[in-house]
């Protein structure tokens, strides 16, 4: 690989010990295992994961996944730790952002993982300080984002490109731009070591609402009719081919747990602040969660022309080399647990 491939490969290793720890990448023609199946899920505390910690919280994944096979959980903090958690064999399908996912297909040849299922989009912004007014504003600035290479980092270098500003991987250029966790982000921006901060949700509210931040970039008004994937559902191929009947048993958890957040929001905000209390140790303000609620959307549609924009956006910022994302989707099982349901199907590439 060259090496914008080996700066990412190098970034999945130093995060993985935010999810279980990571190992080589495990062959996808693997042996399938006899006996019981257990599926162990991955998924992040926080509000854009909110149909995958209701699915957990309310044993909707146990039920729909049947007798014969045993659910485990694993939180995680990180997309890139996750990815190498899945590389590990230690996860077998993982809740994630799309620019994990793209570098974890580019990562193995197109091996490794398959996507399955949309889950939620919109839900992120640039915050700045209130008196940057434009794009010009942030030059010589130091601006946040959540890690190198994730969704939200991608995003704001691509931003910054379109406005003839330029970032690097090592922090230098016009504006520089720091990776970091976005609860360090949250003090960074109040004491102005940074003076903006493109991330997910509830950091966008609690940037607002806490630190008297603005929003200077809705990232939905960038994307066709304001949709974009934030999170969505992948499996390492080889469960995929091992055990297809437990993968259609947990895409009908998502469906299911989709229909509840959309038709149940203010009971489900209830559930997603207790299941991120029981992750983190601590509740989000109700307040919070609500306003971070009404700025994303959830849907089993992975909104697949929005994950082939991002991939060119990582490799025009120099973070990825350009790669072909043909089979990255496998939508039949969702499909199939879509029309059993009435409802239309998705499309991929």
């Amino acid at each position: 690989m060259r090496r914008s491939v080996v700066l990412l490969a190098s970034v999945l290793v130093l995060f993985a010990a935010a999810c279980g720890g990571g190992a080589a990448p495990s062959s996808t023609n693997a042996a399938a295992p006899k006996g019981p199946v257990t599926l162990h899920l991955g998924y992040f505390p926080n509000v854009t994961h909110a149909t995958a910690i209701v699915g957990v919280e309310q044993g909707i994944f146990a039920r729909t996944l049947g007798p014969g096979v045993t659910l485990e959980t694993t939180t995680c903090n990180a997309g890139p730790a996750a990815v190498e958690t899945i590389f590990s064999g230690a996860l077998d399908a993982t809740y994630i952002g799309p620019n994990p996912a793209i570098n974890a297909f580019a990562k193995s040849h197109g091996e490794a993982i398959r996507i399955v299922s949309g889950a939620t989009s919109g839900g992120a912004a640039l915050v700045v300080k209130p008196e940057i007014t434009d794009a010009a504003g942030l030059r010589g600035k130091k601006v946040a984002s959540p890690q190198l290479g994730n969704t939200q980092d991608v995003a704001l270098r691509t931003w910054l490109k379109e406005k003839g500003l330029s970032s690097d991987a090592q922090g230098g250029g016009d504006v520089s731009v720091v990776p970091q966790e976005n609860a360090q982000t949250l003090e960074t921006f109040k004491s102005g070591q940074i003076v903006g901060a493109w991330v997910p949700e509830p950091w966008v509210t609690r940037l607002v609402k806490e630190d008297g931040g603005k929003v200077l970039v809705d990232e939905r008004d960038l994307w066709p009719d304001g949709k974009f994937v934030t999170t969505h559902l992948i499996v390492r191929t080889a469960f995929l081919r091992a055990h297809p009947e437990a993968v259609k048993g947990l895409i009908e958890g998502q469906v299911e747990a989709d229909a509840f957040v959309n038709a149940h929001a203010a009971e489900a905000q209830g559930i997603v602040n207790d299941g991120i209390a029981r992750t983190t140790g601590k509740k989000l303000d109700a307040a919070v969660i609500s306003t971070a609620w009404s700025n994303l959307s959830f849907t089993n549609d992975p909104i697949a022309s929005s994950l082939a924009a991002s991939a060119q956006h990582a490799a025009d910022v120099g973070l990825l080399e350009k790669v072909d994302l043909k089979g990255i989707y496998d939508l039949d099982p969702l499909n199939g647990v879509l029309r059993g349901r009435g409802l239309m199907p998705v499309v991929a590439l």
